[in-house]
């Protein structure tokens, strides 16, 4: 598709322009959006930060373009949720933390 813009004049090409960058960032924030609905608060992930060795921790906050995610090691890292990738933790170690659960009293 080709737009003929040639007949538009600064104020009308400057507001256009506003209105493209809008939505490019309309449509970013809602692709982030997507990609964090595929993690949720307190699942264990691992990245790669350039410069840094692999991390990985567990995630505590969705921000609005990252998820704020506590490595193993305390450091907070605010993440792009493009670079996370869901730890799998082998069935023993799943089996283990069954069992440090306690049922508490009272109805649910």
């Amino acid at each position: 598709m080709k737009i003929d813009i040639s007949q538009l004049d600064e104020a009308q090409l400057l507001a256009l322009n506003q209105q493209i960058v809008a939505r490019l960032n309309y449509l970013q924030e809602a692709r982030t959006h997507h990609q964090m609905l595929n993690f949720k608060v307190g699942e264990r992930v691992r990245f790669h930060p350039p410069g840094h060795d692999p991390k990985a921790g567990v995630i505590v906050k969705y921000n609005r373009k990252t998820v704020t995610v506590v490595t193993d090691d305390q450091h907070h890292w605010n993440v792009a949720p493009v670079f996370l990738t869901r730890v799998v933790e082998p069935e023993e170690s799943v089996a283990e933390n069954s069992a440090r659960v306690i049922p508490l009293p009272g109805k649910l």
